[in-house]
């Protein structure tokens, strides 16, 4: 007997739980370990932004910046008005010294949610220093 998933409903029942599981290791601040089930989740989903989010936050927070920036890169390629995957990935980008792209998902974020005053806050940050 194996343990891969044999039919959709099954898949999609065994992907919920490792989505949910990376999420809760997440949220309990265990960042590396919250990788492991949200990196399955995107073998089985590549195209679900919900697990790429998660899984950019669980390699932005364990300092994992290229991995994350990638994430969020492919979060942004397949939602591009996702203001909150365009501040990750300008933060990811100012992780891994790319200013330039770093302001311009930055000023994505803040333009699309103007009402974020830390959206805002970063990007200044960003621009004095």
């Amino acid at each position: 007997m194996t343990d891969e998933p044999t039919t959709p409903e099954e898949r999609g029942e065994h992907v919920y739980d490792l989505f949910r599981r990376g999420s809760e290791l997440l949220e309990n601040g265990d960042y590396s370990a919250a990788a492991i089930p949200l990196e399955k989740a995107r073998e089985f989903e590549p195209d679900k932004t919900s697990i790429r989010e998660a899984l950019g936050r669980a390699y932005f927070r364990a300092g994992r910046y290229e991995r994350a920036r990638d994430e969020f890169a492919a979060v942004v390629e397949r939602s591009p008005v996702n203001d909150f995957a365009h501040f990750c990935l300008g933060r990811s980008f100012t992780m891994t010294g790319d200013r330039t792209a770093a302001r311009r998902h930055l000023r994505l974020a803040a333009g699309l949610r103007p009402d974020r005053k830390d959206y805002r806050e970063y990007l200044e940050r960003l621009r004095a220093a």
